[in-house]
């Protein structure tokens, strides 16, 4: 029987530390995954319900986009899928007697762990302005209040639309045909704060904004580096694909800050030797690298891979870099410019380890660099990136079988709702196509990324906020500024499965949308009344697209999918009636300039249109669309190219792999048509006296902004959150001791010269192994120290992995 919500939230008072465990998943993960479904769904509902995850006929883990192979394990999840299950599977409940029973006020004072625990959402809210309670609405009027807020505005770029990663295409892509319809591309989403420096460093340098392996590719690999990434904790899955890499014979290397238990040792519970014979030493080499030190580290790589060949020759691959690649023999001179004291000063590693990675390229047949948010969310993210880059294509490591760029997606969608379309800086090709397909003329201007979104809130320029899904307020940077930003806004409205804090830091209006989850059977009444089950799609972090099917029934009958709300909003705004017939033809374009994140971003331009008629709208039957799922599919497949015959390939179980020029045939849809080498200044952190560079992180019972439990079992910490990982030799330093409440404090130095200071009180000091001058701490309870202007270059990610900190003391109280 699944147990009651917390009655209370998180007393930080009984944290208690141990030692770091050295190794990952194991019968514990089992045990514990277990006892967190067992909490929300009771025995039963847990055996159902997890014997669906990511099975053919199944429905697609609302947790990481970590692909699957073909031939799927009976239980194809792991211990944080489980947990990510479970929450949207929960039998807790929060209904209108919920908000009935509670102000806002009070929901306000409590952490994000115990909002999330309290259940699913069932029922449309709306908080008038200057209420005290949310009150239960029907869809009718909720739908019509949004409607009408939009219709009223006096500029479309008045409204902003977030997405978060586990909308599906098909929800996705009638979102951003909304949007454009409206007359804005304002669509922030969660990849703008993760690997929107991975898009713009790849869609530069290669021409896709995505990786180029496979999972075939990761098992075949000779050399893995896995740089800025916890496997372990955020992609579980992908241990069990290095682990077969491994047996074949794979070299990995582990790069981070700190030693997490997944790169030392996996113990696999699904075979003999993981639970009887101490599971597989994964890495082979642990670089523990200083925060911010990675772009020195791969060109270093560079450095050794250029001498090496200078002195005995057979190291480059001539032939790749003289057919499919530009500008080598700049990237060459820049590297004999880089001087070795310095790389080894930025990595914190002495130069014969950094020749030790360098000579492991060098022998590696196929070579495969991974990644995540500790090589994306520094100011120079996307020259370390580019490195990366540098490096693969030395060796001829693109475009061939084991060998490639390999950034890996957090959340389960975040990849296929950029390819259908949410981007604030759509290509031409694309909203060409859009505006074929639907008879209209989408607007050309950028909108409104995620750090700009909150700008112009922060200015009072935002009188409509949309979340489709996610929890803008606890994921996005500068949560003071973000918090009262929101609170300029007119009307906040978010589609969500569960109560999170964009609920209670709201507009002036806000509505509460509850919406079906992954988990949740969707049947869609047709023309005749039927009920037809319908099914989504997903695309994976190596751009596989499959099907995703919901079984359970779903937790209320007032729940709509978040394709009914976006199709009934269009019906609202644009018009019921106003469906017309497809051209004739359906749009030819450039596959690898198409999507979204493909090519070279397009210049701002003005609408083709001019000044937007009040009609100019897209046509589309949204009653159809909202009755029958097939129908948007039909139209990504001839808006977008790569998804031909999208219902077949999609069927029984399928998988539809896109389209990926470079791993398909070298093919680079860049200027040039090449590769591109590039030479990129040294860039690292310096840290000032006294003060510490924080990197904020995830603890093992989270996900995203999602905190199942107090734990963070691998690191050594139970029962609490507010703790701060320092080392034990800059304890000792800057005067305080492992044990004492501290106040963090961010100094964040403005291009004008002022330093500006943000403040996250009391956290607990433990001393733990992390570079000299380097500390990590917990988001989102972090978010706050992050300057909203400390953004990486280009990209214009959030800085969340080099934040300058220095640590105040707190006395204790006197009696």
């Amino acid at each position: 029987m699944a147990t009651k919500p917390p009655a209370a939230d998180i007393d930080e008072s009984l944290v208690h530390v141990t030692r770091p465990k050295k190794v990952a998943v194991g019968v514990p993960a089992v045990l514990h995954a277990l006892q967190i479904a067992n909490e929300q769904m009771g025995v039963t509902r847990s055996v159902q319900t997890l014997l669906r995850v990511n099975q053919k006929d199944g429905f697609d883990c609302p947790g990481c986009a970590w692909p699957e192979e073909d031939k799927r394990h009976v239980a194809e999840f792991c211990e944080n899928g489980a947990k990510a299950v479970a929450e949207e599977a929960t039998l807790r409940r929060v209904g209108p007697e919920f908000f009935a029973a509670r102000s806002i006020d009070e929901l306000r004072a409590h952490d994000d762990w115990w909002l999330g625990q309290q259940g699913r959402l069932t029922h449309p809210m709306l908080l008038e302005a200057g209420a005290t309670h949310y009150r239960p609405v029907e869809w009718d009027e909720a739908l019509e209040l949004v409607a009408d807020e939009l219709r009223g505005l006096d500029d479309p770029d008045e409204a902003v639309f977030y997405t978060s990663g586990r909308t599906s295409n098909e929800a996705a892509f009638l979102y951003q045909l909304l949007v454009r319809g409206l007359g804005t591309n304002n669509l922030p989403d969660c990849s703008n704060m993760c690997h929107e420096s991975s898009g713009s460093a790849l869609t530069e340098t290669i021409g896709i904004g995505k990786g180029t392996v496979s999972i075939d590719d990761i098992h075949q690999a000779d050399l893995l580096i896995v740089a800025g990434q916890n496997p372990g904790t955020n992609h579980p899955r992908m241990l069990s694909a290095l682990e077969k890499a491994k047996q074949r014979g794979a070299t990995i290397i582990a790069v981070n800050p700190l030693p997490e238990a997944g790169l030392l040792r996996f113990e696999n519970p699904q075979t003999v030797r993981g639970v009887a014979f101490g599971g597989t030493q994964l890495a082979d080499g642990f670089v523990q690298i200083r925060l911010g030190g990675d772009q020195a580290l791969f060109q270093a790589i560079g450095k050794h891979l250029l001498e090496a060949e200078e002195r005995d020759g057979g190291v480059l691959d001539h032939e790749f870099i003289a057919a499919h690649t530009s500008g080598f023999d700049a990237y060459r001179d820049a590297m004999r410019d880089a001087q070795w004291p310095e790389l080894v000063a930025a990595t914190g590693i002495p130069e014969d380890a950094l020749r030790r990675v360098g000579e492991a390229v060098r022998i590696s047949k196929a070579t495969i660099v991974c990644w995540a948010m500790g090589l994306t969310q520094h100011k120079h993210s996307v020259a370390t990136l580019r490195d990366v880059v540098n490096v693969l294509l030395l060796r001829g490591d693109i475009g061939r079988p084991g060998a490639g760029v390999c950034p890996v997606r957090g959340h389960s969608n975040v990849q296929g709702d950029r390819t259908v379309g949410i981007y604030e800086k759509p290509s031409e090709a694309f909203l060409s196509a859009l505006d074929r397909e639907f008879a209209f003329a989408a607007p050309r201007a950028h909108g409104y990324d995620t750090v700009e979104a909150i700008r112009a809130m922060r200015d009072g320029r935002v009188r409509v906020f949309l979340g489709m899904g996610g929890n803008f307020v606890s994921a996005t940077p500068d949560t003071a500024v973000v918090e009262a930003g929101m609170a300029k806004v007119g009307l906040t409205v978010h589609v969500s499965t569960k109560l999170n804090r964009s609920h209670v830091v709201t507009g002036r209006r806000a509505l509460i949308l509850p919406t079906l989850g992954r988990t949740d059977r969707d049947r869609r009444a047709g023309a005749d009344g039927s009920l037809r089950e319908q099914r989504v799609t997903v695309e994976d972090s190596m751009g596989a697209v499959h099907a995703s099917r919901g079984r359970l029934a779903p937790p209320s009958e007032e729940l709509l999918s978040e394709v009914a709300i976006v199709a009934r909003l269009c019906a609202l705004v644009f018009g019921e009636g106003n469906a017309a017939a497809r051209p004739p033809e359906a749009p030819v374009v450039d596959s690898d300039h198409a999507l979204p994140e493909h090519g070279a971003a397009e210049a701002e331009r003005p609408d083709p249109a001019g000044v937007r008629h009040p009609r100019n709208v897209p046509h589309a039957d949204w009653g159809a669309l909202e009755a029958d799922y097939a129908l948007i599919r039909a139209h990504i497949e001839r808006v977008i190219p790569g998804f031909d015959d999208y219902e077949q390939r999609i069927d029984k179980g399928r998988t539809l792999h896109l389209p990926n020029g470079p791993r398909d045939a070298r093919r680079f849809a860049t200027a040039d048509g090449r590769a591109r080498f590039t030479a990129n200044p040294l860039e690292y952190p310096t840290i000032p006296e006294g003060r510490l560079l924080l990197q904020t992180l995830r603890s093992h019972d989270q996900y995203n902004t999602t905190i199942y439990g107090k734990d963070d079992r691998y690191r050594g910490i139970h029962g609490g959150r507010r703790v701060v990982l320092v080392n034990a030799l800059d304890i000792v330093a800057l005067g305080v001791a492992e044990g004492d409440i501290v106040d963090l404090v961010s100094e964040w130095n403005r291009p004008d010269g002022t330093v500006e200071e943000r403040r996250a009180p009391e956290f607990r000091v433990v001393a733990y192994s992390t570079p000299r001058g380097n500390a990590a701490a917990y988001y989102p309870e972090t978010n706050v120290l992050v300057p909203l202007d400390s953004v990486a270059d280009v990209s214009g990610t959030p800085t969340s992995k080099s934040v300058v900190v220095r640590l105040e003391r707190r006395e204790p109280p006197t009696a």
